[in-house]
């Protein structure tokens, strides 16, 4: 199936509604589309709630950007600008496990060097030595002209939840005749 930008985006934003906190954003904010906000809160406890084991808080936050045409100053840009706000929305200290940032981008095109700087992207952060949890970066780009999606080492899976998003296939139900 073939996409627009917006037909693309749209069906990301209505299968994260049911999982995310989506946040639209302004027309002044463009290319960022929206901010997805998903936290998850763990704990084990013995006998009452007074008596925690342990507690884990997990945090992913995914910016989705629309671009017409991917260049590595905007992939910066806008890498920069994730990185930054992810890590201010992060609820770090006791209890945080961990925190994925996730910028996603639709665009028609993109350049060699910005798919060049996405494959490379690494930025990973522990916190307090990891007690206090960590931080990984997951890039994912759909190219809409090729159908073509394509991530860094550290966002393949989010890589696989586009695929499975975008080109998801009807299954059909064969009927078996008995004899």
């Amino acid at each position: 199936m073939q996409y627009t930008r917006a037909a693309a985006t749209e069906k990301l934003l209505e299968s994260y509604k049911a999982y995310y906190n989506i946040n639209l954003s302004a027309e002044t904010q463009m290319p960022l589309r929206a901010v997805c906000e998903f936290y998850e809160h763990s704990e084990k406890f013995v006998i009452s709630r007074n008596a925690e084991l342990w507690s884990a808080d997990c945090e992913e936050f995914i910016y989705l950007y629309e671009v017409e045409h991917l260049t590595k100053e905007i992939f910066e840009k806008c890498r920069d600008y994730a990185q930054n706000d992810g890590l201010q929305r992060a609820n770090i200290g006791p209890g945080h496990m961990y925190t994925y940032i996730t910028p996603v981008f639709v665009c028609d095109t993109c350049d060699e060097a910005a798919r060049k700087a996405v494959k490379r992207c690494r930025i990973y952060k522990s916190f307090q030595f990891s007690l206090h949890g960590w931080m990984d970066f997951h890039v994912a780009v759909f190219e809409v002209s090729d159908n073509k999606i394509f991530t860094n080492g550290s966002g393949r899976c989010v890589g696989k939840v586009l695929k499975n998003v975008l080109f998801q296939k009807k299954f059909q139900k064969k009927r078996r005749k008995f004899l």
